[in-house]
């Protein structure tokens, strides 16, 4: 914060003390809290200790604003000596073990961490023995201050104001004085976006005059609905070209993706959809104003021209105002219908639904217009080709649901049976239907699982709506046999699992095997959730590893390198076998599908957003591990020619953000064991990079969280893995600062750099505008 900024924050405390204080001008612990919404009592208390200088139960102002001053205006050892009587709780002088538990007690609390009390001695333990440099039992300011000195970022964040100290409320962030829309770099990132939408829109202007010109003898309102009407015959036609999926998926393997904004064809879609609903807005207006004119001249009434068919507007026994009268309501309910509010607000069905009306609209357009049909019967057939391949497709083999996970956040793994003739590329998405759940509806997923990965494919659905939740819901109930309809399947697949879990071990005996015995012996337990998850009432989560079968470990016969697989220690309660039939649609297209093609990949997942990037992940490691099969000795530099065709990355980083702790459970096994793919030294660094954020926590420039950040990073020094997720990534706190992510991106100089993002929406915009800024390619998933 600036000199500018603290003092009006100061102000703004000054207010805020005037305004809860009494007659008696003084504020009590509790109007403390108020006044500078600190909600975490052990840090509300302290501060409120150390600001009461006489020791009264209160403070005045005067008290007040003189701690203040001294936290922004004071030098680094004042603020040093302030932090230091914040953890010092007795008053003693010097800090003991217990004193720092009780303070890093507090800041997990506030972060949101769940840790067992094992880990929280442990972090107590490494942070004191670190800096109880004389091993005298207690922590004095000037071993304090020594220690603070080892971590660059603490250091530099004592020199920030007292914002980081006493949180305010978000304070408006200065706009940018030019919008991002006019900027050179917003046109050349999203040219063929803006190149098309110009040819879209002077398109329409020619089809309006056109058909104005045409009609000139009609009158200006005439003139009016028929150009409105011209634009409508175009945009409802072309608003279904644009979810030609099958057609689209194709194209994108084609030169045409380098021309068209293929992967802006949802975006496209909804702004057809909003012209469609303006041009009938206007049209509708523009007739209701022209049969008023004709009604005062007589012949008809303005309610007979629009509610009955004896004027005889229309090709079809003058039903055209009836049929735009309907036509009008079915517009405008698909529009509201369609919002982010209804979609996103757990009513997604709602969306469906009434978006299927789409079939009324098309058969009322061609009986509402003479000229519709002419525009509808060459897209109308390709689109009905399409509903015909699909609905063939999905019955040609019955699939089923054999397995199904129930992991934290609410989030349905499911693990369905994948027949052999269906092929995806990574961040595909279908669209499933599971009759027991409801036997009409469709929804769209993104397969979680690699295209190596065979007989099985993944799918990983967050409970955000009726639908999702039933699913849910319905996997929780006790086992019974309308949950496993089949008990003999399920009996059989339970004996091959522990047939192939002894043949695991046979296989780890064999002396020829000692490379792959060793890394089996690392196998990944999340043994670490199932610790936290019982300090926040997730005990029963199901205890997973991933690991290779003996058939899977290493190198096949074939040369062939085996994907990844997670697989159950155990059957329990949220974990359990099945044979449930379902129906699958697809695969589709992704923007994602171009991931292979860029040289230097970053890809963000906010949440379940990650679950694109969890195929796509697999995939790249999978090929990853055949090149260095194949090439072991080879550099990253010098593979470059060895690399398949497909394949031209050199770098790829993963960031991850998720607000809670048990969240990062959804794939922290895949993680773990894409760590253990890459060497530790290699020439240019490592191949794939991952950084995890944790919202919920207290960020590094936050002073309260300083013991409890050094702890952390203490810890996972030692024990080389992260003591919040079990990788050996550090879990950063916070958001991530996405200007110096993407400075940092820029300067590694690895290749184009292309950033794939799934997420919120809200997040996509920053990190657009943050790709525009650095000149990378950017792309969204639709979430």
């Amino acid at each position: 914060m600036s000199v500018d900024e603290d003092s009006r924050w100061l102000e703004w405390v000054t207010k805020q003390f005037e305004t809860i204080a009494g007659d008696d001008k003084e504020i009590d612990i509790d109007e403390f809290k108020t006044a500078l919404k600190v909600k975490e009592s052990f840090f509300a208390e302290r501060f409120f200790a150390l600001f009461d200088s006489d020791g009264s139960g209160s403070i005045s102002l005067d008290e007040l604003l003189k701690a203040l001053n001294l936290l922004i205006h004071g030098d680094e050892t004042d603020k040093l000596r302030f932090l230091f009587q914040v953890y010092d709780v007795d008053g003693s002088g010097s800090i003991d073990p217990d004193e720092l538990r009780t303070v890093l007690k507090s800041c997990l609390q506030e972060s949101a961490i769940s840790l067992p009390e094992e880990k929280l001695d442990d972090l107590t333990l490494v942070l004191f023995e670190s800096a109880d440099k004389d091993s005298s039992g207690s922590i004095t300011f000037e071993e304090l201050k020594a220690e603070l000195e080892n971590f660059p970022e603490v250091m530099e964040n004592l020199t920030i104001s007292a914002a980081n100290w006493l949180k305010p409320p978000d304070q408006e962030q200065k706009k940018p004085q030019t919008p991002r829309y006019l900027t050179r770099a917003y046109w050349q990132n999203n040219s063929r976006k803006l190149l098309f939408l110009c040819g879209y829109v002077l398109l329409n202007l020619m089809l309006f005059v056109a058909a104005m010109l045409y009609h000139r003898k009609g009158g200006g309102w005439f003139m009016l609905a028929k150009g409105c009407g011209q634009c409508l015959n175009f945009n409802c036609t072309f608003v279904m070209v644009l979810m030609l999926r099958r057609c689209l998926t194709w194209l994108r393997a084609t030169w045409v993706v380098r021309i068209l904004p293929l992967d802006q064809n949802i975006l496209l879609h909804q702004i057809v959809g909003y012209a469609i609903l303006f041009f009938t807005l206007v049209h509708t207006a523009a007739h209701i104003i022209n049969f008023a004119r004709k009604s005062q001249s007589g012949g008809f009434s303005l309610w007979e021209y629009l509610l009955t068919t004896r004027p005889g507007i229309g090709w079809v026994k003058g039903t055209a105002s009836l049929t735009g009268v309907i036509l009008q309501l079915l517009i405008c309910l698909m529009v509201f219908c369609s919002s982010t509010f209804v979609r996103r607000s757990g009513h997604f069905e709602v969306f469906y639904w009434t978006h299927l009306s789409y079939i009324w609209v098309w058969i009322l357009l061609i009986i509402h217009c003479a000229n519709f049909w002419k525009w509808f019967v060459v897209p109308g057939f390709v689109f009905l080709l399409e509903k015909i391949v699909g609905i063939a497709v999905s019955r040609i083999g019955g699939l089923y649901i054999v397995e199904v996970n129930l992991l934290p956040s609410k989030v349905t793994h499911l693990v369905i049976r994948r027949p052999q003739f269906f092929q995806f590329k990574p961040g595909d998405y279908i669209y499933i239907n599971i009759p027991v759940i409801a036997k009409y509806e469709w929804h769209p997923f993104t397969i979680s699982s690699a295209p190596e990965q065979p007989d099985t494919m993944w799918l990983h659905v967050r409970s955000m709506g009726q639908w999702t939740n039933r699913l849910y819901e319905y996997f929780r109930q006790p086992e019974s046999q309308a949950v496993c309809p089949k008990q003999l399947a399920t009996s059989l697949r339970k004996q091959r699992q522990e047939k192939r879990q002894q043949k695991n071990q046979m296989f780890l005996s064999s002396e020829s095997q000692k490379s792959v015995a060793s890394n089996q012996d690392d196998t990944i337990k999340l043994t670490m959730f199932r610790q936290n998850g019982s300090q926040s009432g997730s005990a029963s989560d199901p205890e997973t590893q991933v690991e290779f079968p003996p058939e899977e470990s290493g190198f096949t016969e074939r040369g062939e390198v085996p994907p990844l697989r997670e697989v159950s220690a155990k059957s329990g309660e949220n974990h359990r076998f099945c044979n449930i039939k379902c129906y699958v649609d697809g695969p589709y297209g992704t923007p994602t599908r171009q991931i292979f093609a860029s040289e230097h990949a970053v890809l963000i997942g906010a949440g379940i957003g990650i679950t694109p990037f969890a195929s796509i992940l697999q995939s790249i490691m999978y090929r990853y591990r055949m090149r260095k099969h194949t090439y072991p000795n080879c550099s990253s530099t010098g593979c470059e020619n060895v690399k398949d065709s497909d394949m031209r990355l050199r770098k790829v980083d993963f960031i991850w953000i998720n607000r809670d702790q048990k969240s990062f459970e959804w794939f922290v096994s895949l993680l773990t064991k894409l760590e253990m793919e890459q060497a530790d030294g290699e020439p240019e660094g490592q191949f794939l990079e991952m950084h995890m954020y944790m919202t919920s926590a207290l960020s590094k420039n936050d002073m309260k969280a300083i013991g409890l950040q050094m702890a952390l990073d203490l810890l996972a020094k030692k024990e080389e893995k992260d003591s919040i997720t079990g990788l050996r990534t550090r879990t950063q706190p916070g958001r991530p600062k996405w200007e110096k992510v993407f400075q940092k991106l820029s300067e590694e100089n690895k290749g184009k750099v292309h950033v794939f993002y799934c997420g919120a929406p809200a997040l996509a915009k920053v990190i657009k505008a943050q790709c525009e800024h650095f000149g990378f390619n950017f792309y969204k998933e639709n979430f």
